[in-house]
């Protein structure tokens, strides 16, 4: 019989997952990692969303094991988080806690039980793509759900492990199939947010910044436009919340750490069609997608922009075929040949 790793959240999707799994025929083992304080109520992994993984598990009759990765997730997902708004860019905690915390221990701790897979609740998939020779992330059936967008920087060597049993699935219908198999927490729900920082990433901010400085707003020829309590609380794009009584509506269009200003502008100051992508990851022959028409997703929401990838001066750049405002410094921009992930990377420019 096949062994199968779930990591189990406590959710309607992972408990859905672990069920479909069952059925199918696998051996399947439930796994929480904890990675808060117990004191961290109301959040992803609280004690309540421990005690439902526990729970479904044992209705399930399969065994369920919780690991403590708190230590990991403060380095990897936390301090980069803060670290991120102290460089004036707006961080992506949830894809590099998929990256190095949650899939990767999933792995890891699937090869210490020699199982042979791992699975998530995701809405994603992965299949195997001739053109490239290579294992890739598929966009699920149910679009407005697909989260292949938060697994971008997964490594070929773990995709090969995974399963994503709900790939086929509407969430409609996997609360369906909670309530039919008597999974008490099928009204559950969904996670909002970020898991951390329970009332709001601005309130997680003030109690963990330590150098907070009240600073000027700017117009683009540096006039001063008044006040602002600290870049840090501020990201690129943002039009609501200034604390301004200006004549028309302004944006940030660029935050300065080094000076302590927010460079305010207009609207169209956003509208890019080249970004410099860093830190990217590839998961085929980077030379085989230049020039080649792909579909970029600047941001988790975003319905996608089409270009190209060009490089210059070994650097890496996307050229949209239209100017868009969906992007900013630190965010991530997956890009998508047809259905399948191929790369991405943190936006620059």
């Amino acid at each position: 019989m096949k062994k199968v790793v779930v990591g189990m959240s406590g959710g309607i999707d992972s408990s859905v997952a672990a069920l479909l799994l069952k059925q199918k025929g696998y051996e399947v083992i439930g796994v929480t990692l904890k990675h808060l304080d117990s004191n961290e109520e109301g959040t992803c992994c609280s004690l309540d969303d421990i005690y439902d993984a526990k729970s479904v598990c044992y209705n399930l009759g399969i065994p369920h094991f919780v690991y403590d990765v708190k230590e990991e997730f403060k380095k990897e997902v936390i301090d980069y988080f803060i670290n991120g708004y102290n460089r004036g860019i707006t961080p992506s905690p949830c894809v590099i806690c998929d990256e190095k915390i949650k899939i990767q221990k999933l792995y890891e701790i699937a090869k210490k039980l020699g199982t042979q897979y791992i699975a998530t609740g995701h809405y994603s998939n992965v299949e195997y793509v001739e053109e490239y020779n290579k294992y890739l992330l598929k966009k699920s059936k149910n679009d407005k759900k697909d989260q292949t967008y938060m697994l971008y920087r997964l490594d070929e060597e773990i995709l090969k492990t995974m399963l994503f049993p709900l790939s086929d699935y509407t969430k409609d219908r996997v609360r369906e199939i909670a309530k039919e198999n008597s999974i008490k927490i099928h009204q559950k729900p969904d996670s909002q947010g970020i898991c951390f920082a329970k009332n709001g990433y601005i309130k997680f901010l003030e109690e963990n910044l330590s150098d907070i400085k009240e600073g000027n707003f700017i117009d683009k020829e540096g006039k001063i436009l008044g006040k602002h309590r600290g870049y840090q609380f501020y990201t690129i794009g943002q039009r609501r919340g200034l604390g301004l009584t200006l004549p028309r509506a302004y944006f940030i269009v660029d935050i300065i750490p080094e000076k302590n200003e927010i460079v305010l502008g207009d609207y169209d100051d956003l509208l890019l069609d080249e970004i410099e992508i860093i830190d990217y990851k590839f998961c085929v022959d980077i030379d085989k997608l230049l020039n080649k028409n792909l579909m970029f997703k600047p941001r988790f929401s975003s319905g996608g922009v089409s270009g190209k990838l060009y490089k210059k001066d070994n650097r890496i750049f996307i050229k949209y075929n239209e100017k868009n405002a969906q992007n900013a410094k630190g965010q991530h921009v997956v890009i998508y040949d047809n259905e399948y992930i191929v790369g991405g990377g943190e936006i620059k420019f």
